[in-house]
């Protein structure tokens, strides 16, 4: 998965006005609004997913009064974020569409999500414009300066080899002495060239980088290099069209890939609590199977947790 990249504009200033714009909700949870309105959402693939009561009373009172929320995207970002129909761009389908709609429900929430410019996400955020933000975005130190994330999935590199592995790959430590093809200028190309450095003494990896994934995937295929490194997630999906050509390494250290990045929803660093009951939630769909049917049908198995986290950032 690439990093989705935004600008942090103004994040001190705007975060502090943000506190006091319409779309901050900061008042703890339990102050009114007991009465809880049950929602039921159907997720394709997954059936009806709804309200948990006691879940329901983590959400702070102000939202929970409203009855719902505003979620900002950018799509098209397949799997995580697409529009439901081409050229209407207030309907919208995938991974975290879906698994933003079933938490929500579990608190007793309507989301409503709507389309904005992707460098335009974290500035709406900060000045309250809507109550979160979604589509494949990249839980990073950086952004936590603004945001508090849900972390819901991970996703890092993985090895493809020929078939059979006959060169025993298993982890990244098995690469030193290998040559290891790259999309130019990927993640991969310059954390295997920082790790040949630190790690590989007197047997560098020799990373040979190409324009696109597809070219290295064929220089492997060709026997013109060892291995291929991409994100994982890609590679369970290339791994499956070389009619038995290549297959995909099992680290069973590094499930999510190695140096594996969070992906996280994200809410107004100041809107911790509603953070956290967001958190819950979908702990709650992990727990009961919901959360895996959601990540299957979206043929996005490789990158699920089994625990959903608050801002775990690696980077």
């Amino acid at each position: 998965m690439r990093i989705r990249q935004f600008a942090l504009v103004g994040a001190t200033t705007a975060l502090l006005a943000a506190t006091a714009a319409c779309g901050g909700s900061t008042s703890s949870a339990g102050t009114s609004g007991d009465q809880i309105k049950p929602v039921s959402v159907t997720i394709e693939g997954v059936g009806a997913v709804d309200t948990d009561t006691t879940l329901a009373k983590k959400v702070p009172a102000e939202v929970r009064d409203r009855g719902s929320l505003t979620v900002a995207t950018n799509a098209p970002y397949q799997p995580f974020i697409d529009f439901k129909v081409e050229g209407k761009t207030d309907e919208f389908k995938g991974l975290d569409y879906d698994l933003f709609q079933a938490a929500s429900a579990r608190l007793g929430l309507k989301a409503t999500f709507s389309q904005q410019p992707f460098d335009g996400l974290v500035p709406g955020l900060q000045a309250g414009k809507y109550d979160a933000i979604a589509g494949g975005i990249t839980d990073k130190k950086e952004r936590q300066l603004v945001a508090t994330f849900v972390d819901y999935s991970a996703s890092g590199t993985g090895f493809l080899v020929a078939t059979g592995n006959p060169l025993a790959v298993r982890s990244v430590a098995d690469l030193c002495g290998r040559k290891v093809a790259v999309q130019k200028a990927s993640n991969q190309a310059k954390n295997l060239t920082a790790y040949a450095k630190e790690s590989c003494a007197g047997k560098p990896v020799q990373v040979k980088e190409y324009p696109e994934n597809p070219q290295a995937v064929q220089a492997l295929i060709a026997g013109n290099v060892d291995a291929v490194a991409a994100t994982k997630v890609n590679l369970v999906d290339t791994a499956a069209s070389l009619s038995g050509k290549a297959e995909l390494v099992e680290d069973a250290s590094a499930p999510n890939g190695w140096l594996a990045s969070p992906n996280g929803f994200g809410f107004l660093k100041a809107d911790k609590d509603l953070a956290e009951a967001y958190r819950a939630a979908v702990q709650s769909l992990i727990d009961d199977g919901t959360y895996d049917k959601i990540l299957a049908w979206w043929k996005q198995t490789p990158i699920a947790v089994k625990q959903a986290t608050i801002d775990q950032a690696i980077d």
